[in-house]
């Protein structure tokens, strides 16, 4: 009896990091088997989940609807989305949303190789919900928490298949993402001091 596939989980990652998640492999030879990015700080990703504020949407598609969303994370950094008629929830989404307006939004990480050979990341949603501040800032500190998380595993002795294919194919400090993480959760206390009436 053959197993059904079971969805991936979805990895929390700030835009730093995902940007450079440009590797990906599959770990097998089927057709169908999942393509994964390889995360610097050592793990793999089929889907990801992201919180952050729909900056900008723009239809790029030439013959057919095709959105690109714009999704900036507390550092700053941008997600691209992208979503056409195989996505029609997402791209009506797109469509409808009016920025600035924070999303959550689960999807698969795509790369493309530019003619320069540079290579791009993006992300292709399956679904994006319109969620309020307090659900930003909870994904704030849970994509912290396992980013820590997956730094500590890179820093370890004993690392694990994935920390090694990420040595190999990046040289990238992981304190790039250390630093993320503490500018994120810091981005959280500003805005209460900044809201109180001055004396």
């Amino acid at each position: 009896m053959s197993q059904a596939p079971t969805r991936e989980v979805a990895r929390r990652v700030f835009a730093r990091e995902f940007n450079d998640a440009t590797y990906t492999f599959k770990e097998s030879d089927d057709e169908r088997a999942p393509v994964y990015a390889l995360l610097p700080t050592g793990e793999r990703a089929n889907r990801i989940f992201i919180v952050g504020t729909l900056t900008e949407t723009e239809d790029v598609g030439e013959d057919s609807e095709y959105w690109q969303g714009r999704v900036v994370d507390p550092n700053g950094g941008t997600f691209f989305v992208y979503a056409g008629q195989y996505q029609p929830d997402a791209a009506s989404m797109l469509r409808e949303l009016e920025p600035p307006a924070y999303v959550a939004i689960v999807g698969k990480p795509r790369t493309y190789e530019t003619d320069e050979g540079d290579v791009n990341v993006s992300v292709r949603p399956e679904s994006i919900t319109r969620v309020d501040e307090s659900v930003r800032d909870r994904w704030v500190v849970e994509t912290a928490e396992r980013t820590i998380e997956r730094i500590q595993a890179f820093e370890s002795d004993t690392p694990s298949e994935y920390v090694e294919m990420a040595r190999e194919h990046y040289d990238l400090p992981v304190e790039n993402y250390r630093r993320a993480t503490v500018e994120a959760l810091e981005s959280l206390e500003e805005p209460e001091t900044a809201a109180e009436p001055s004396p």
